[in-house]
């Protein structure tokens, strides 16, 4: 037992997961180190504030219809900073035929609410109309094995519904492929439709029934919420909260974890000192966890080795506001991969939150690569820069040298859910409960959203709650 009699927890890594696990362990009296690589708690959510400008490093909102991030915002005394999109903004654009069109009111990602706007839509031919439409009287698939997204969506829509609405919408959300991408594990709410209703059109209307929630296209972006300062505003001040109420922070990077004799959990590495515990929590994403724990577990760790990643850079870029010909009447742009151009998407940060750009100005987030173009993370600073003014001249008929031009680049940061993935985490649930004292979080196994990754620390906590001795 730990020197203080109190059961003690180390946690590897300080993104969301990390802290929140820390956080609800400290709150039950526990003894918690944190392991923090770099220095930096927080992992990949950042803001950046320069002369006006408040651009997002990675997620720039999250979705309130879960209750997580809502609730942690509120403990931490953050309620007064939630802002939702603006209402002008709560709607999605789709690039089609050298336009910008709105994606039909009331399809969400996949699922088609109202019938009207879909057979009005420019987006589909008469032909892909008629298709989507007739998804009512497709037949529920008969056997429950997984199955991608896209094999999904062309069953049940119609090869150009997906091509050109659903692809690009997925793609904004995971950049992943979606011939691997699993509904099981990415889409399962689409996957219950299916099941219980027999179509997406009768599951979508009575999901509409049943919510108050305004409708909106593509996205439900009347649910999205952020924080006025920023979304770092959320780890920075649980790092500071928890530092307060006496968890240890050690600034090093851990490179192996092993259990002793004594059934003490052991961490090593680049550190400024030992660390052992009762428990050990894992929150690094899941090839750092794979090797890890490869001393602890082979099959363990080879399970986490199989979880893919991939890249994506985010090039944000600020304008006067006349020099962007665009309305830029929505909360973004997606670009459909047949299309033919580089860029994933475009968000509209200045039109779907106040505060993101000075006065007179927009600010434009361009996204490039994502599993189906690994290369884009290869070229430099310099040349994304360029695609991504040249793309948006072209789409949004932006005049002239921008007044902010920054790149993030997120090299191997995005989890891939490929088909098979639910039945992967519960092998690594299964193992991972072979080892008592041991438990994983992050947005490697059950979403990658923030309320989702808040869950996965929360679960994580709980399970060294269970110890014996932890009382």
């Amino acid at each position: 037992m730990h020197p203080d009699h109190r059961s003690s927890v180390v946690v590897v890594g300080a993104g969301l997961a990390g802290l929140v696990a820390a956080d609800a362990l400290a709150r039950r009296n526990r003894s918690v180190t944190v392991v923090v690589p770099g220095g930096r708690a927080g992992g990949v959510l950042g803001t950046v504030h320069h002369d006006g400008w408040l651009v997002e490093r990675s997620a720039d909102c999250f979705l309130a219809a879960r209750p997580e991030g809502v609730a942690l915002v509120e403990r931490l005394g953050l309620e007064d900073e939630l802002i939702g999109v603006e209402p002008v903004a709560r709607r999605a654009l789709v690039w089609h035929a050298g336009r910008t069109l709105p994606v039909p009111a009331g399809f969400r990602l996949m699922a088609p609410g109202r019938a009207w706007p879909v057979a009005s839509s420019r987006i589909l031919s008469i032909a892909g109309r008629a298709r989507l439409l007739w998804e009512r009287f497709v037949p529920r698939r008969s056997t429950a094995d997984d199955e991608s997204l896209e094999s999904f969506a062309v069953r049940r829509l119609g090869r150009e519904a997906f091509d050109r609405l659903v692809q690009p919408l997925a793609a904004g959300i995971w950049t992943a492929d979606p011939a691997r991408l699993s509904m099981a594990a990415a889409c399962p709410d689409f996957l219950a439709m299916e099941r219980r209703h027999g179509s997406l059109w009768s599951g979508e209307r009575a999901r509409l029934r049943q919510s108050a929630a305004p409708e909106a296209s593509g996205a439900r972006y009347g649910q999205f919420v952020t924080l006025a300062s920023g979304m770092e505003t959320l780890p920075r001040r649980l790092a500071e909260e928890l530092r307060g109420c006496g968890v240890r922070f050690i600034d090093g990077t851990a490179t192996a974890i092993s259990r002793a004799a004594d059934g003490r959990w052991r961490v090593s590495g680049d550190l400024p000192e030992s660390v052992s515990a009762d428990a050990v929590i894992v929150t690094t994403p899941a090839p750092v966890s794979s090797r890890l724990l490869a001393t602890v577990d082979q099959g363990l760790a080879d399970e986490l080795a199989g979880i893919g990643y991939a890249g994506s850079c985010i090039v944000s870029l600020g304008f006067a506001r006349d020099r962007v010909t665009h309305p830029l009447d929505a909360a973004g742009l997606v670009i459909p991969r047949i299309a033919g151009r580089r860029i994933l998407a475009v968000s509209f940060s200045s039109s779907k939150f106040p505060g993101r750009a000075p006065r007179g100005c927009v600010l434009l987030r361009v996204f490039v690569g994502g599993a189906l173009d690994p290369d884009a993370m290869r070229l430099p600073d310099d040349a994304l820069v360029e695609l991504a003014l040249s793309e948006v001249e072209q789409i949004l008929g932006t005049r002239g040298e921008p007044r902010l031009a920054r790149v993030e680049r997120w090299d191997r940061a995005m989890p891939q859910y490929h088909v098979g993935h639910v039945a992967r985490v519960a092998r690594i649930e299964a193992a991972a409960a072979r080892h008592p004292g041991l438990a994983l979080a992050g947005a490697a196994y059950d979403g990658v959203g923030i309320p989702q990754v808040i869950a996965s620390g929360q679960k994580a906590a709980a399970c060294c709650l269970t110890l014996p001795g932890s009382s």
